[in-house]
């Protein structure tokens, strides 16, 4: 379909919650641009979400397997109006986000999910997760929900982290 810009933070969109999406053809064609949009970003780009890219619906994909720092667990997941029914445990990881590029934050998430959501024809469909892709089904879901990383740090002092620029 299209590369989409990447929608940037302070922009409200992304403090939105975003409606549910009960059309295919909805479904086909933002999923489509969010992949457009995930392949032309940066490398080892590992998940996006529809308000990222100025669509206000539940549409999310993650792909783990595009980061080899990480196992790839599921490898490409298109969810649709996802819904966290389970989640369990505690970890710590330093998060980035392509809508706050100038940025990192340690953010506590759950270990591990179970999410219900629709894939990219409607179909129903339950996932468990664990470990770094549990943490991206995390982010991506927030996303959805008009919730940032940033709404997540504990502490701003010693969580937020500007990144080095390149060059």
């Amino acid at each position: 379909m299209a590369v989409k810009p990447i929608v940037l933070y302070p922009d409200e969109r992304l403090k939105r919650v975003c409606e549910r999406v009960d059309l295919p053809e909805i479904a086909d064609a933002v999923t489509n641009d969010l992949l457009d949009t995930m392949d032309a970003g940066p490398p080892r780009t590992v998940g996006i979400a529809a308000p990222q890219i100025g669509a206000l619906v539940r549409i999310a994909i993650v792909d783990t397997s595009r980061n080899p720092k990480y196992p790839p667990a599921h490898g490409l997941l298109v969810m649709v109006n996802p819904v966290v029914r389970e989640r369990s445990g505690e970890q710590v990881f330093r998060e980035g986000c392509l809508s706050l590029p100038d940025y990192t934050a340690n953010i506590r998430r759950a270990e591990r999910v179970v999410v219900e959501a629709l894939n990219r024809d409607l179909q129903p469909f339950t996932i468990e997760s664990i470990g770094f892709e549990a943490i991206v089904i995390q982010h991506e879901i927030d996303h959805l929900d008009g919730i940032l990383f940033l709404d997540r740090i504990v502490d701003v002092k010693t969580d937020l982290f500007r990144r080095k620029s390149a060059g």
